[in-house]
């Protein structure tokens, strides 16, 4: 394997709390709102439990294939040839994920935050912090995470404790008042992002220290995440209502500005910026560091630090042409990238899954 660098249970844990949180927690709210209406947060609970179930479903994969990662087990299950064009096919999912990520940061920053600089200035800087990052391997930018995370839990509970003042208990009623089929619509897209592209970490599983113990530690990681998602849904109801959280862009921080102690204390949406900012980074840095290792290791390359630089470069490119604006982004993320990552998420690793078993490849954990 390429990457010889070795990361530890916890850390693991840590990335993908902050992996699932992601994009998700400024974007996730609107889509959850729209169809679900005052239930957005049962639906976001309902995409947690799935978003479970396909965890185990890529740690029975991980289990089998303890010291190999997707490309490795991939040629091996489905020959060399076969194998390889699933795996080119996964670097183009892991890239076009990495592009579409770092096109959300784009827009954030582009209306509302620095209005008048251009998107294409704010990506490359962004997209530079993240070659630094991961050019020295996976453990460089993991022990990151772990300086990362208290302030993510701070800024997100800090912002919890002060708005109860904002809440009203009304805006969750009826419950069900719609049934179940808006919750199930409301709840699909959301197990297409993020839950579905946790598949990423089939390419970091290899590279996790005591395996034993890897089960557990990623269902603790995806369920934390998700939580906090159910309760950024749950927050953006009750503060801004159905109808406000499905029109706006960005809900939960719209969410944040509402945030008024006296008059001392206003608008503190910059607690959700510095949230999103930190997890949108690592979830930037994983996509990219797959996509990249994942080619690296289909064409046998040795080291693919080589490869940041001119893949970063395309990935610019397609992020700024990846979609034409918001309208066309929101339709994409509720109608087809669903069935497009359902079919790396969850069809291609579940095959993986009966080809293993089929041929009995199972390995002892080591």
């Amino acid at each position: 394997m390429i990457e010889k660098g070795k990361i530890g249970v916890h850390q693991f844990t840590i990335l993908t709390i902050l992996f699932t949180i992601g994009s998700s927690i400024l974007i996730a709210p609107s889509g959850l709102a729209y169809e679900a209406k005052q239930d957005a947060w049962i639906a976001a609970i309902l995409g947690l439990l799935v978003g479970l179930l396909l965890v185990m479903l890529y740690q029975a994969i991980g289990n089998r294939f303890p010291q190999k990662t997707l490309v490795a087990y991939s040629e091996e299950l489905m020959g060399k040839w076969m194998g390889k064009a699933v795996s080119l096919l996964y670097f183009c999912f892991f890239f076009i994920l990495a592009a579409l990520v770092l096109r959300n940061l784009g827009d954030f920053i582009s209306t509302q935050v620095l209005v008048d600089t251009p998107l294409q200035f704010t990506q490359i800087f962004f997209l530079g912090v993240i070659i630094l990052g991961i050019r020295n391997g996976i453990e460089t930018f993991t022990r990151t995470s772990e300086i990362f995370l208290p302030w993510v839990l701070i800024f997100f509970f800090l912002m919890c404790i002060l708005l109860p003042s904002k809440m009203q208990i009304d805006c969750l009623k009826p419950l069900l008042g719609y049934g179940l089929k808006p919750i199930v619509r409301a709840a699909v897209p959301l197990i297409g992002t993020p839950y579905m592209e946790l598949v990423v970490f089939l390419m970091i599983i290899p590279f996790v220290k005591h395996t034993k113990k890897l089960g557990k530690a990623f269902l603790v990681g995806v369920s934390i995440g998700g939580s906090l998602l159910i309760i950024i849904s749950l927050l953006s109801i009750l503060v801004l209502g159905d109808n406000l959280t499905a029109v706006q862009m960005y809900p939960s921080y719209s969410l944040a500005k509402k945030i008024s102690i006296g008059s001392i204390l206003e608008r503190l949406e910059v607690f959700m910026a510095g949230i999103w900012f930190i997890t949108i980074y690592f979830k930037l840095s994983i996509c990219f560091y797959a996509a990249t290792m994942t080619f690296g290791e289909v064409f046998n390359l040795r080291d693919v630090r080589q490869l940041y630089l001119p893949l970063g470069m395309i990935l610019i490119v397609l992020s700024v042409i990846a979609y034409p604006n918001a309208a066309y982004f929101i339709q994409f993320a509720s109608k087809i990238w669903v069935f497009y990552s359902g079919t790396f998420g969850l069809v291609i690793p579940l095959l993986l899954l009966i080809l293993a078993i089929f041929r009995k490849k199972r390995k002892p954990l080591g």
